[in-house]
């Protein structure tokens, strides 16, 4: 392909340019808290009001500024075009049994959503089930959640408008596709779980009224909805003031025996209660009373509960319990902890173990008296995910993807221990012009980080290459290789994508998580700025081409850096990040998140040490930070969009250099979840652009 990064694009970077102009942000120094005792100035606190009319003035016109920079990019459009081309392929999901049909969904190449469709064995061809494409016409309403009775007859679904996290849920009949309940509303962070036709479980908050960005939900609750009812008489099963919780899911057994519950007040550790639900005299059974752990009920059979907890083993087991003492102190281990971290599924009466191994997924088969039946064979090192069904089933389907291996279908015999291929994507790439292999850097206190890179193949290091480092690091949610369409245009135009999996993340259990949370976050921004100056010292890149893009906590880990060493980088991307870490918990559902973060109220030395890192308060003038383009999104109810907006307000409040410090800001889209195919594809196509042109790349 032709190569796109124009000599205009040098001349770019050697010619001087006028500061950019931005728009007024109205800031106000007056404003702030006193905490412990210290005033802290939030000068940009009324934009944390959406429903302020001065806000959606000033989106347009950052809006407008951010475009036309990324309109003056001579080949952005390029860009667009040829991730386009490369994304143009048919992608199909792993296909799952419900009632007489198989499931799966599919999307033609550039389809804004994914469509479900379902098929007989005897079927020829498969019908179109659900196509969200048509809940709206601009793509922006998307399936979330969908969940059939054990039977098969009934689906429950719900939907995401613009992106939000508050959605709706509709109940069809599976035969006729015709609706055959009211809609219910306001349904948030939620489960599906049916009890036989009778109704199903569900949850959510009380919506607030006014702002749905500034409000805090706190209070989850568990319902049962009775088919055929009005929403406003369900039943409250859990949570409420009564039972404060942030998060409380419900679930049934395949068997329809017991009812699960998993009450939470943070990310990590939950307490678990069960309930008979043959027994209409039965009471909740408290089987954890403590949120010290994670456990998950995986399987049940007959008066057997086997979990998957990190109880006394931070890598996680699987034991077994005794529905009639199912407390800790009686549980047997079945699947002992190991030095990888595990994660377990099951189906056709087995257990299937998935470990990370250095990140990459390994998969052990076994049988449910714990003894080990075979090795999955996965055609690489990546990520391999879908080993789940029911009980009585004798085959399921699970995909396997890398940087460089498009996601592909296999079908697993499970009595033989037996892989085939499935499904594989034809997609206009090579894989064998790319390369992608770990290797492991020492990070500042002398920790090994396992990080992988990829590129062309015969790459030169001679420190010139436009180079990504993308992060995460927090949550205990570990980054596993997998394909972008989007990613390989960046490593066709000569680009290297380096992941380091950083302290904060799952990818080495319970001890790497502690090792990047609360007064240990410092470690999460040491191993990431470490792994960028990995990429320096081996002359992969320079500081003048090297960019860091992350999302979500991501976000906050970008914002994080660039502040702390604006000198190590040319191009910044937080997305949709956790930007004031001061007032995060002050937003919908971030209270959620004091586990890993701490808060500013707890104590004088969380204060400060929040404070000490927090990106919003750590802008100062006089700093030459890298070219930055901070993406969010007008519906985010998650990580609510005041955090970009005041990030960014004030990074073009102090910054006094000439390169651009952006915000681009999605209408009618969320924290990321459902985005339109088109909206994505854009948004990526201008963060590449953005980056090639700030990096100062010449022709390659």
């Amino acid at each position: 392909m032709k190569r796109l990064i124009a000599l205009a694009a040098l001349a770019a970077a050697c010619n001087p340019t006028p500061k950019m102009t931005y728009p007024d942000s109205f800031a106000d120094a007056t404003t702030g808290d006193t905490l412990h005792g210290e005033f802290v100035a939030d000068p940009y606190r009324w934009m944390e009001d959406d429903l302020d009319p001065k806000i959606r003035t000033w989106i347009d016109a950052q809006n407008t500024v951010t475009q036309t920079h990324l309109a003056a990019i001579p080949y952005r459009d390029a860009l667009k075009n040829r991730i386009t081309e490369i994304w143009n392929y048919e992608r199909i999901g792993a296909p799952f049994k419900r009632g007489d049909y198989q499931y799966f969904f599919k999307n033609n190449g550039l389809q804004n959503q994914s469509v479900l469709y379902r098929f007989k064995d005897n079927q020829e061809e498969a019908e179109v089930f659900l196509d969200p494409n048509t809940f709206s016409a601009d793509g922006t309403t998307s399936l979330n959640n969908i969940n059939f009775s054990e039977d098969g007859t009934l689906c429950a679904y719900t939907i995401s408008e613009g992106g939000s996290d508050w959605n709706k849920l509709i109940v069809i009949d599976a035969a006729t596709k015709q609706q055959v309940d009211d809609t219910l509303v306001d349904v948030k962070f939620s489960g599906i779980a049916w009890f036989g036709q009778e109704g199903f479980y569900y949850s959510s908050y009380d919506k607030p009224e006014g702002s749905e960005l500034s409000a805090k939900t706190e209070h989850h609750k568990l319902y049962f909805h009775k088919m055929g009812t009005p929403q406003k008489t369900d039943a409250l099963i859990f949570g409420g003031p009564e039972q404060p919780r942030r998060y409380v899911n419900g679930g049934v057994t395949e068997d329809q025996q017991y009812l699960i519950i998993s009450a939470q007040v943070s990310t990590t550790g939950n307490e678990l209660y069960l309930k008979d639900l043959k027994d209409p005299n039965a009471s909740l059974v408290q089987v954890v009373s403590n949120m010290d752990n994670t456990h998950r009920v995986i399987h049940s059979e007959g008066r057997r509960l086997f979990i998957l907890t990190n109880l006394n083993a931070p890598n996680y087991r699987v034991v077994v319990a005794d529905v009639a003492t199912p407390q800790p102190e009686t549980w047997v281990d079945l699947i002992p902890e190991t030095a990888m971290p595990l994660s377990a599924s099951t189906a056709g009466g087995r257990i299937f173990a998935s470990y990370l191994k250095d990140a990459a997924t390994q998969v052990l088969q076994y049988n449910l008296r714990g003894e080990i039946e075979t090795e999955v064979k996965l055609p690489g090192v990546g990520t391999a995910s879908g080993f789940s069904g029911k009980n009585d089933e004798f085959e399921l389907y699970y995909s396997f993807t890398n940087y460089v291996y498009p996601s592909t279908i296999f079908k697993y015999q499970i009595r033989e221990g037996v892989s085939e291929l499935y499904k594989q994507p034809t997609v206009d790439f090579n894989p064998e012009d790319f390369e992608s292999y770990q290797v492991f850097y020492t990070s500042k206190d002398g920790t090994k980080v396992p990080m992988i890179i990829t590129h062309k193949k015969g790459l030169k290091k001679d420190g010139k290459n436009p180079t990504i480092v993308y992060g995460y690091g927090g949550f205990n949610v570990s980054i596993t290789p997998s394909f972008s369409a989007s990613l390989i245009v960046w490593l066709e135009n000569g680009g290297v994508y380096a992941v380091p999996n950083i302290r904060g993340g799952g990818e080495y259990g319970q001890k790497w998580h502690d090792g990047g949370r609360l007064m240990n976050k410092q470690n999460v921004f040491d191993d990431f700025i470490a792994a960028a100056e990995y990429m320096i010292d081996n002359q992969y890149t320079s500081s003048g081409q090297l960019g860091i893009s992350g999302g979500s906590n991501g976000g906050l880990l970008v914002g994080a850096c660039m502040t702390q060493r604006p000198d190590l980088f040319a191009v910044a991307l937080p997305a949709v990040g956790v930007l004031d870490m001061l007032r995060y918990h002050t937003f919908t559902a971030g209270a959620g998140w004091a586990y890993d973060y701490g808060t500013a109220e707890q104590s004088p030395e969380m204060f400060q040490y929040l404070k000490g890192y927090s990106p919003y308060h750590n802008l100062k003038p006089n700093q030459n930070y890298p070219a930055t383009m901070v993406t969010t999104a007008d519906h985010d109810d998650r990580v609510v969009p005041a955090h970009s907006f005041k990030f960014a307000a004030r990074l073009q409040e102090v910054y006094s250099g000439t390169k651009p410090m952006l915000i681009r800001i999605d209408t009618k889209a969320g924290h990321g979840a459902g985005k339109p195919t088109s909206m994505v594809i854009q948004e990526q196509a201008d963060k590449w652009a953005f980056s090639f042109w700030n990096m100062g790349v010449k022709a390659l």
